[in-house]
């Protein structure tokens, strides 16, 4: 008859509960399980790698008035987008340079799928203005119809780089056609950089915090697998709604970091095991029955914190929303079953601590100092959390356009020339568009100068088509500034008695501007009722919960005063390899709030959850905090420090809107897990002593029945399982941990 191995058999005594269940499954039929997320890692990577070219750059809102103008628009006059070439470094009547420009002109308007193109010598009216003002430069413009194909559009591109060169000039290709294009190949290439620089950062931390490779490369593993997961969730999504392409690096880098976190945490709890005596297979099981319950805690809290952007109409922040949610899924997933299996594989070969964490410490002495100084702590950290914060008072939301690409960039460098030296066809800061004729467009634009005085005056009226007419709009000052916003306030009021859209990038500022108005509070109320429920079923606490609620506030507000300095005030712009465009970017502060508050939640779950568990066993409130962040502490402030690196990597990309997230986002985990966790909890748990887990009878009466808690009943450790630690012959036996044995 074959023995098992009593390191990996299963313990005689069952640990309860569905997640232990789970965790003892996948540990039996680790093999299978194995083999399903390989599947959907390769899946992920060779299917849900297509989802960069299925998104869209700039999705719009239905119900935003600047978006519908532009549908109107595109409806009166249906064009795919435009193609501009900036011919430059020679007279624009240089001969050569006018024979090679018409004759390319000529050739691309013959070419498929063109619906037009023209250059600064035909005899329209707008060849004018195709000429830089010092006659240096002239412009190519081609619009392409709206039922180009791809290669139509790359034919009519390359016919145009062509230019390159004749008559000693030099062509620069851009347009809205190739800024598209360009946006979602550098916002690839930054996600497979931050991949690429975080994860062996990552690996290498690892192997310091838990002395060994094989325990280091199994949350390395798990992330990467659930990356695979999450490309391909998000494909799936990009076929049943418009992904922004934005929206791809920020859910890669959420379930990166979230899976590193979670898989750290279920390692650290399999190791403490071990360490207390536990085989294999029952290390496996109690860790999925204690650690595995803080996961998906944490990850219901996290998911409950994106669900409140479901609250906006904003396309961006909708596919965030919907990608977010099933990234933090997966990511819980993957802790809960692949880790378990890849434990049942390389368990044996993971470090196993020679004692438990001890009861005193570097955290636990740390708590002691801030309790003889609770309240001082508790209105210096405060302090120090507000005056960080103070500088978002003063935050300025803006469309960047071309300005979120790198300075290298063709489509930015064609922008950012046809702002500087074509002015009659740079876009305007307004533009209305009018149901009604030229005439009718006209009258209304007389009008408008005539009666708002930020107006600085209108550049032209466009007729589109005989129903459809633009009047593109001037102001004072900065064209996002808030003379500009005043301004479109004020056409939306007084319409002249005519069908108008008021559009541009200052109306979209305004329009994203008065949804938050709008809808945020609800996204806002909605965010902290579910976190006050959740953190209410698992401490039976109501004073725990709205504490945990204000103190996240501050350091979500230390994040965003940050973002501030660095990117609309330009503080350390240089170092991180961006100019500053004078503003945030309107969407990036709600997405900030939305992770960092969910990031934060994490953290406050692994430590209550310990905390918890402690005074659950009957220690004091002051004792429990205590041994809570001596033994949490370590493993909060590891998990913190990787996610720091998962943020910082993908910060050092190039995107602007992806910079500003990943600065963001370190910043406010790194402030988060030191100044929040180990001073602010620890001294406001000191001041209020006992009162941290009051909650009126009838609260108390429903957690005893529908509450969640981390503590869970656990059969002792037999001494016997863990070869290493079996008493000599005639030796005593090796005690149960105390922290194990069954409550």
């Amino acid at each position: 008859m074959r023995m098992r191995n009593p390191s990996s058999a299963v313990p005689t005594a069952v640990v309860g509960g569905r997640l232990a269940a789970i965790g003892r499954f996948c540990f039996r039929h680790r093999r299978w399980v194995l083999g399903f997320w390989a599947v959907v890692l390769v899946v992920g990577v060779l299917i849900g790698g297509r989802v960069f070219e299925g998104s869209v750059a700039g999705a719009s809102s239905a119900s935003a008035e600047a978006d519908r103008g532009s549908a109107v628009v595109a409806a009166a006059d249906p064009v795919k987008g435009t193609l501009t070439a900036v011919v430059d470094g020679r007279p624009v009547d240089d001969p050569g340079v006018r024979a090679a420009v018409q004759k390319a002109t000529a050739e691309i308007a013959a070419l498929p799928g063109v619906a037009g193109a023209q250059d600064p010598y035909g005899s329209g009216p707008g060849a004018a203005a195709l000429r830089a003002a010092d006659g240096r430069a002239g412009l190519v413009s081609v619009r392409m119809a709206d039922t180009a194909t791809s290669a139509q559009t790359d034919a009519a591109t390359h016919r145009l780089a062509a230019l390159n060169g004749a008559g000693g000039a030099h062509v620069t290709v851009g347009g809205d056609l190739v800024l598209q294009q360009e946006v979602k190949k550098q916002t690839e290439q930054d996600t497979r950089f931050g991949e690429m620089v975080t994860l062996p950062l990552t690996l290498v931390v690892m192997v310091l915090v838990f002395g060994g490779l094989a325990a280091a490369a199994l949350p390395v593993i798990g992330a990467v697998a659930s990356v695979g997961g999450a490309l391909l969730a998000m494909f799936g999504f990009s076929r049943i709604m418009d992904i922004d392409t934005s929206v791809l690096p920020i859910a890669t880098v959420l379930g990166l970091g979230l899976s590193i976190d979670y898989a750290l945490l279920m390692v650290n709890r399999f190791r403490e095991e071990r360490g207390h005596g536990a085989g294999i297979a029952a290390a496996v099981e109690r860790t999925a029955a204690t650690a595995g319950r803080t996961v998906a805690f944490s990850g219901l809290t996290v998911a409950v914190a994106l669900a409140g952007l479901f609250v906006f109409t904003s396309p961006v922040l909708g596919a965030v929303a919907a990608a977010g949610v099933s990234v933090v899924v997966i990511a819980v997933a993957a802790a809960l079953t692949l880790i378990p299996a890849l434990l049942g594989f390389a368990g044996g070969r993971i470090r196993t601590p020679s004692a438990p964490v001890p009861d005193e410490g570097f955290f636990s002495r740390t708590v002691r100092r801030v309790r003889k100084r609770a309240v001082l702590v508790t209105l210096a950290c405060v302090g120090v959390l507000m005056a960080a914060g103070a500088p978002f008072l003063h935050a300025d939301m803006r469309s960047s356009g071309a300005a979120v690409l790198p300075a290298s960039s063709a489509g930015r460098q064609v922008a950012e020339a046809i702002d500087q030296r074509f002015p009659q066809i740079a876009a305007a800061p307004i533009t209305v568009v009018v149901e009604g004729g030229a005439p009718v467009a006209q009258a209304y634009a007389d009008e408008v100068v005539a009666k708002l005085s930020g107006v600085s005056g209108v550049r032209a009226v466009t007729p589109v088509s005989g129903a459809v007419s633009t009047v593109d709009v001037l102001v004072h000052g900065d064209p996002q500034g808030a003379t500009a916003k005043q301004v479109v306030d004020e056409l939306r009021a007084d319409r002249g008695g005519l069908k108008t859209y008021v559009t541009g990038g200052a109306a979209s500022v305004v329009d994203f501007q008065d949804e938050l108005l709008a809808r945020g509070p609800w996204a806002l109320g909605l965010v902290a009722a579910g976190t006050l429920v959740l953190l209410f079923l698992m401490t039976g606490s109501v004073v725990m919960p709205v504490k945990a609620l204000l103190m996240n506030l501050l350091s979500l507000g230390a994040s965003l005063g940050a973002l501030t300095l660095v990117f609309q005030d330009g503080w350390l712009s240089g170092l991180l390899g961006f100019s500053s465009t004078g503003g945030l970017e309107t969407f990036i502060p709600v997405l900030v709030f939305a992770f960092a508050f969910g990031l934060s939640m994490d953290y406050e779950v692994f430590l209550l959850a310990r905390i918890k568990e402690l005074t659950d066993r009957g220690h004091g409130c002051v004792r429990a905090v205590e041994l809570g962040v001596q033994r949490s502490g370590r493993i909060i402030t590891s998990a913190a420090l990787l996610m720091v690196i998962v943020f910082a990597g993908f910060a050092l990309g190039d995107m602007l809107m992806v910079k500003q997230m990943g600065i963001a986002l370190a910043v406010a985990v790194a402030v988060d897990a030191t100044l929040v966790r180990c001073l602010l909890v620890p001294a406001a748990m000191s001041l209020f002593g006992e009162f941290n887990w009051w909650a009126p009878a009838p609260l108390r009466r429903l957690h005893r029945r529908f509450g969640l808690s981390e503590h869970v009943d656990l059969p002792e450790i037999e001494p016997a399982v863990l070869p290493a630690q079996r008493p000599a012959a005639g030796g005593p036996a090796v005690p149960a941990a105390p922290d194990l044995v069954k409550a």
